[in-house]
């Protein structure tokens, strides 16, 4: 883990984590036992951060969702699973770096995992493409998915984009056929498949490896047809453009008005469970959040495991063909 970093609503807490760090030097320093002065502190420090953690805004858990010390499916794949043995390429164009799978072990279970990869620096960005597919990451990952269904094993997708990459060499090679495709595809396939959106998803990037038997999400992540931003551009356009505190304002305002949050989308029944954050959020323990990731895939595989190859894709498309609201 690096060190801690800071979002607006979490200064409260900035000032007792200071003196927490100071305390414990000076302790290292001058040997002097502080253990129970800085005991206290984390006490008071945690009961803070878990006031603060419970009151957040939509918009507030957007930004957390996105912080940049935010646990990655890398990450996370390196926590929960064993024997990964990643697989490459679409065979048809190339390898999208954005995505990466392949097989792999969860408790002795075999399993074809995958999920989006953003970068911590500027260099890994650039190389993953900050997390946004190209047509043939949505490609590679059918294939994947394909040879999980070969195989008889379940799948595992782990989702993490700011969005499909929206170049022009992206639609040129067929992205929204790619996406399309995936969905078509992913409704009938005859093995689980177990979807976890980790931070974003937004969209058709989201969307094109999001259909699943069961769809989690983390605490702190968000989903959506469309970014708050996107949203706020399109609807305010003239403001963005003029004032950047209304702008602002007007992301807060989509983000509410969106409802793209966990809680959100668990009430409209778009996802099957929220799995909780440790407290402070994912980017504070990594292990912690693998732990509980892990715990919900093992109870979600064993009873997908119960059910015949009919019965998967029945329930699956019962599940979809259930959602939304509408009066006639």
């Amino acid at each position: 883990m690096k060190d801690q970093q800071y979002l607006d609503f979490e200064k409260p807490i900035i000032e007792l984590d200071r003196k927490i760090k100071e305390m414990r030097e000076l302790a290292t320093a001058e040997n002097i036992e502080l253990s129970k002065e800085i005991e206290l502190l984390e006490k008071k420090r945690n009961r803070l951060r878990k006031d603060v953690y419970s009151k957040l805004s939509r918009w507030q858990r957007i930004q957390l969702a996105r912080h940049p010390l935010r646990p990655y499916s890398l990450d996370l794949i390196k926590l929960i699973f064993t024997d990964f043995i990643e697989l490459h390429g679409d065979r048809y164009f190339a390898d999208d770096k954005a995505i990466v799978g392949g097989f792999a072990k969860i408790e002795n279970e075999k399993v074809v995992i995958m999920g989006q990869q953003k970068g911590r620096d500027t260099k890994q960005r650039q190389y993953r493409n900050f997390g946004m597919c190209h047509p043939e990451g949505y490609r590679k990952a059918l294939r994947l998915m394909k040879l999980a269904e070969k195989f008889n094993l379940p799948i595992v997708i782990f989702v993490d984009t700011p969005g499909a990459y929206p170049g022009v060499g992206a639609e040129e090679r067929g992205q929204a056929e790619a996406i399309a495709r995936n969905l078509r595809e992913m409704a009938v396939i005859e093995v689980p498949i177990i979807v976890v959106i980790l931070s974003e998803g937004a969209s058709g990037g989201a969307l094109g490896i999001g259909l699943g038997d069961k769809v989690y999400m983390l605490e702190n992540s968000w989903y959506s047809v469309i970014s708050p931003e996107g949203c706020a551009a399109i609807l305010w356009k003239a403001d963005a453009a003029t004032d950047p505190a209304k702008l602002e304002a007007n992301r807060k305002q989509a983000a509410e008005s969106l409802k793209p949050v966990a809680k959100d989308l668990e009430a409209l029944g778009i996802i099957d469970k929220i799995i909780e954050e440790p407290p402070g959020g994912a980017h504070l323990e990594y292990e912690g959040t693998a732990e509980r990731i892990k715990a919900e895939l093992i109870l979600g595989l064993a009873e997908l495991k119960s059910y015949s190859a009919d019965e998967l894709c029945n329930k699956r498309l019962e599940k979809y063909r259930k959602m939304g609201v509408y009066k006639e």
